[in-house]
């Protein structure tokens, strides 16, 4: 479970982010859930959008998608989300205590 603290810290690397996972009118399909995985693997924090067309309301899409990928769901603004999941073996991001 993150902080107060820790949130803001990866709210604000994140605002920098790209969104590289996105959530279309087939909603989370196994694909998507592969993706995500994959990156957030790699790269701990994850930016996701939820287009338009998507089926369920954003929060609600990406509620499911961060337990799909056990991830940690930090932040919805809008139509995008924040993804954080802690890689044990290298991790990219030092999170402040």
């Amino acid at each position: 479970m993150l902080t107060s603290k820790q949130k803001r810290y990866l709210k604000a690397l994140g605002s920098e982010l790209v969104s590289v996972v996105q959530i279309g009118k087939a909603g989370i399909v196994p694909n998507v859930i592969e993706g995500a995985e994959s990156v957030v693997a790699a790269r701990e924090l994850v930016k996701v959008k939820v287009l338009k067309n998507s089926p369920q309301e954003p929060k609600e899409t990406l509620e499911q998608l961060a337990t799909a990928v056990n991830a940690e769901l930090v932040q919805v603004i809008g139509r995008n989300g924040l993804l954080y999941r802690c890689n044990p073996e290298k991790p990219k991001i030092e999170l402040p205590n």
